[in-house]
């Protein structure tokens, strides 16, 4: 007779066997593929024992391609061929990447996320990026000489819905289970705060190749809650490289002309600022154009250079501190993460800000992943006994448009996820069967001033009068951070949803810009919310009144009505005339008190019809 066997939820079936789960992080200059091994997190090299994986994808035709270490030469030589920095742009469309500068590919203008000319045909970062994750997923394969059972993917705190869903449908292209989408910093926290057995407030300074993001982080026992976050999803060490490269061709006089020097000048200006880390200065063969010049660069020539990008992610850390409601000195440790971290200047700007020397006994390159894997082998059930809890965070606020082109948040900023929150919202006019939901991103108080997402009908509600239906709106954001909505009228049971996958996220700048437009702007948001908000109970209070009047407006003799019909009319023109919200405010209360002896009359008329006919006995 066999066993049943029975097992923990979320636990392997069989104690002895594990499943082969990795964390990747996927980053704009290099990739990486970690596992915990023994009971260890390490980074899985390649054959020659690399960890890291540049992320450049050459084409070479016919179906062929160079991947990682050998697609990096082709860069000066095929730059059209030779897709490097990829990440920047997924979930993006053309006119998001245009002030990007001239880039040495050939952009297709598409609906929905750019794609990329090569000799094998267009290509979309989503295709791109699958490439590298196969390749990372061979190599782990490889090493366990078995099949994966899932990948948890690092991102960028501030990659937006559009970004999150290509880096999962990039990871599907190349054949991984998704097990769970998690925001760089907060791997990093994981590989620290499990590494250190560190509790408190942490804050992780991530600066990769191609963005900036700061998490402050509160650690205790196990649980990582994500107290706030922020930073910059268009700076990073690639803007080190640009800024550098620029400076350089200045000094020299030459000039990067065709695709081919710009190329060759940008992986100069790499090297160039990996070397300065190290070296206080450095001897630059140059040349461009057919000219060649010599040149000696000096640390200092380099920081002073990129000085504005640094103060940049300052300014990106002081606000994240502001919105975790907490004093610099209250911050216990810092945490370096991203090769750019590398860079003596940061160190320096971030001890400075701290008041204390950043943590660096992890290596900046590998913890993301390593923090990754951890997840990855809890979610796998090799670690059910494990007490690790992850709660991260939205970066911007999610909610739909109601009356009068007004936001209504649902989810607030720095939520964390995953969560799901409701609220109710009625009708607005009489007999209103179908409601149209527009779900909006962003901090501001105007539709016009946020991102749309998504929009959807609600069909199939009952005909009431304005204000009966009670039409509950549910968002729901799960660990990935990727967001369903849903609709549902309460009485009758109709319901509609949508998963929010937008065609593109918001610029490169959109995100940053909502965020400072949402605290320069505050004062004027609040005065044309109010306006707003007073105009819409003005229609309501009109569509109301006109309603009585059309069916009981012969209970009023003629003068009271001409009254009422002189206060509507005020009441009109007022709304429509005045950007005072306490002009309009009164309009309406006056107009409320105008039609006080109107509605006692409508009361009492009701009664009596109802009374009529019937004696005390029966009553």
């Amino acid at each position: 007779m066999s066993l049943l066997q029975i097992s923990e939820p979320g636990a392997s079936p069989d104690p002895h066997q594990r499943r082969i789960a990795v964390g990747i992080d996927l980053g704009t200059t290099h990739s990486l593929v970690a596992s915990v091994r023994h009971g260890v997190a390490e980074c899985l090299p390649d054959g020659q024992g690399r960890v890291l994986l540049p992320s450049v994808v050459r084409y070479l035709g016919e179906g062929r391609r160079q991947i990682g270490w050998e697609a990096i030469p082709a860069q000066a030589g095929d730059p059209e061929n030779t897709i490097a920095s990829v990440k920047r742009f997924m979930g993006r469309g053309l006119a998001d990447i245009a002030s990007r500068g001239k880039l040495p590919y050939g952009f297709l203008d598409e609906p929905g996320m750019v794609k990329l000319q090569t000799r094998e045909g267009p290509k979309s970062p989503v295709e791109v990026s699958a490439e590298i994750l196969a390749t990372l997923r061979y190599r782990a394969e490889d090493t366990f000489n078995a099949d994966l059972y899932g990948a948890v993917i690092t991102v960028p705190a501030y990659f937006d819905e559009a970004q999150r869903q290509a880096t999962k449908d990039a990871a599907q292209l190349a054949g991984l289970n998704v097990l769970r989408l998690i925001n760089e910093p907060t791997a990093a926290a994981i590989a620290y705060g499990l590494d250190n057995g560190s509790e408190g407030l942490y804050a992780v300074y991530d600066l990769g190749g191609g963005t900036f993001d700061i998490s402050i982080l509160r650690l205790s026992r196990g649980v990582f809650e994500v107290v706030s976050t922020g930073g910059d999803s268009a700076l990073g060490g690639d803007d080190y490289d640009r800024a550098l490269a620029d400076w350089l061709q200045q000094q020299s006089g030459l000039a990067a002309e065709t695709a081919s020097d710009k190329a060759a000048i940008k992986m100069l200006a790499r090297e160039l600022k990996e070397r300065l880390s190290d070296e206080e200065a450095v001897d630059v063969p140059l040349a461009l154009g057919g000219r060649s010049a010599q040149m000696r660069v000096a640390r200092g020539d380099f920081e002073a250079v990129t000085k504005e990008l640094t103060a940049r992610t300052l300014t990106a850390v002081r606000k994240a501190v502001r919105d975790a409601k907490l004093q610099r000195d209250e911050v216990q440790g810092v945490v370096l993460v991203g090769g750019s971290t590398r860079m003596p200047q940061v160190r320096r700007a971030v001890a400075e800000f701290f008041g204390r020397e950043p943590l660096i006994n992890l290596n900046p390159d590998e913890v993301v992943a390593l923090g990754a894997s951890i997840q990855a082998n809890q979610l796998a059930g090799n670690n059910p006994q494990g007490d690790l809890l992850l709660l991260d965070v939205i970066p911007l606020s999610l909610g739909i448009e109601t009356m009068g082109g007004l936001v209504e948040r649902i989810v607030p900023r720095n939520e964390t996820i995953p969560t799901a929150k409701a609220q109710d919202f009625t009708t607005f006019k009489d007999g209103q069967t179908a409601m149209a939901i527009h779900v909006v991103q962003g901090e501001r108080d105007l539709v016009a001033d946020c991102r749309s997402l998504a929009r959807f009908e609600l069909r199939g509600i009952p005909p009431m009068a304005a204000g009966a239906a009670r039409i509950r709106v549910t968002f729901t954001i799960d660990a990935d951070g990727l967001l369903n909505v849903s609709a549902r009228e309460q009485g009758s049971g109709v319901e509609a949803r949508i998963e929010v996958k937008p065609s593109y996220g918001l610029s490169d700048a959109e995100i940053a810009r909502m965020l400072r437009e949402s605290f320069t702007t505050a004062e004027a948001d609040m005065r044309a919310r109010a306006l707003t908000e007073a105009r819409v109970d003005a229609e309501r209070m009109l569509l109301a009144t006109q309603s009585a009047l059309d069916a009981d407006g012969h209970l009023l003799p003629a003068g009271e009505r001409q009254d009422i019909e002189a206060l509507m009319a005020a009441l009109a023109e007022t709304a429509k005339a005045s950007e005072d919200a306490a002009v309009v405010e009164a309009a309406v209360q006056a107009l409320a008190k105008g039609t006080e002896a109107f509605a006692a009359q409508r009361m009492n008329e009701g009664i009596r019809k109802a009374l009529a006919g019937r004696n005390l006995e029966s009553i």
